[in-house]
């Protein structure tokens, strides 16, 4: 089994700050990308930040400037950190990684539960 785990999710006042995390854990051999996504009610799931085994980051337009990604591979944790939140940041966050279980099995991607994000005008 492997889960994603998200921790870090709450109510914050717009112009705050909040700091997600995400540990993977069980049968995993090795862990890629991984990545935050976020969905609102009523929108496509977006990608917020994806960061490489390597540290190569990748982020979405809306969140580039305020979102840094950061991960630590020894813990298989990836975080979030979010600044100067917007009401239009409110959505479930979602961890993702891509993960083998396996020494020679492919890779395939996992998904957390969500955490909620809400961001107060």
């Amino acid at each position: 089994q492997v889960q994603l785990v998200e921790s870090g999710g709450g109510l914050v006042q717009a112009g705050g700050s909040l700091r997600l995390s995400c540990a993977a854990s069980g049968r995993i051999f090795s862990v890629n990308v991984m990545g935050w996504y976020r969905q609102a009610p009523g929108k496509q799931r977006e990608l917020v930040a994806s960061i490489t085994v390597g540290g190569r980051t990748n982020y979405g337009d809306s969140v580039k400037g305020r979102f840094t990604i950061s991960r630590d591979n020894a813990k298989n944790t990836v975080y979030l950190q979010m600044k100067s939140l917007k009401p239009e940041d409110t959505a479930v966050y979602y961890c993702n990684g891509v993960v083998s279980r396996d020494y020679g099995s492919g890779y395939a991607a996992y998904w957390g539960q969500g955490t909620q994000v809400t961001v107060s005008s």
